[in-house]
């Protein structure tokens, strides 16, 4: 009998459980015939969330905030014609109304930028949208494309970088010099 009962329970489970499984399925709604409404839904919620990507990208570069270290850097850029290798140029202009903030052109495109902190002490430009940098460091500055990983330009000088690099190369020459 013990045999029995064991096999009673065990077929009493499984009932219980086709049965549970079958309510289940009776309780879900039927699939609708028009197959096409669900990914009307997906792609409108995809619309959506593209929407939102671009509001976000607009809103981040219409108000991103200016810290004060990031003021402080500002004040350190250095603005006007930059000329650089190969006979290319870069201008660096501020941008009225808008402190801290720079335009820096090169090759017919225009780039809205604000400084970033560095660990170095290297005046630094960013437009986080192009990913393009503009480094400036005592002795040149550069562009780069951080999405890329690429130099765009090197070798720029503003006037005030030659004059530092020129009367640097004096005094090394004076102090070694009998």
């Amino acid at each position: 009998m013990t045999r029995f009962a064991a096999a009673a329970a065990v077929c009493a489970a499984s009932l219980s459980l086709c049965a549970a499984s079958a309510f289940a399925q009776s309780a879900a709604p039927a699939p609708k015939s028009g197959a096409s409404k669900p990914a009307a839904k997906a792609a409108t919620s995809r619309q959506q969330l593209k929407s939102e990507a671009k509001g976000l990208a607009l809103a981040t570069e219409t108000v991103e905030t200016i810290s004060a270290n990031q003021l402080a850097i500002a004040d350190r850029v250095l603005t006007g014609q930059a000329q650089c290798e190969m006979g290319q140029r870069v201008d660096v202009d501020s941008v009225e109304g808008k402190p801290g903030h720079f335009r820096v052109g090169f090759k017919n495109m225009h780039y809205m930028m604000v400084p970033q902190e560095t660990t170095t002490g290297a005046v630094r430009l960013e437009d986080k949208q192009a990913g393009i940098v503009w480094l400036q460091i005592p002795s040149k500055s550069m562009m780069m494309n951080s999405k890329m990983g690429q130099r765009m330009v090197d070798g720029c000088m503003h006037s005030e970088q030659r004059a530092a690099t020129q009367a640097a190369e004096r005094a090394a020459k004076a102090g070694s010099a009998p």
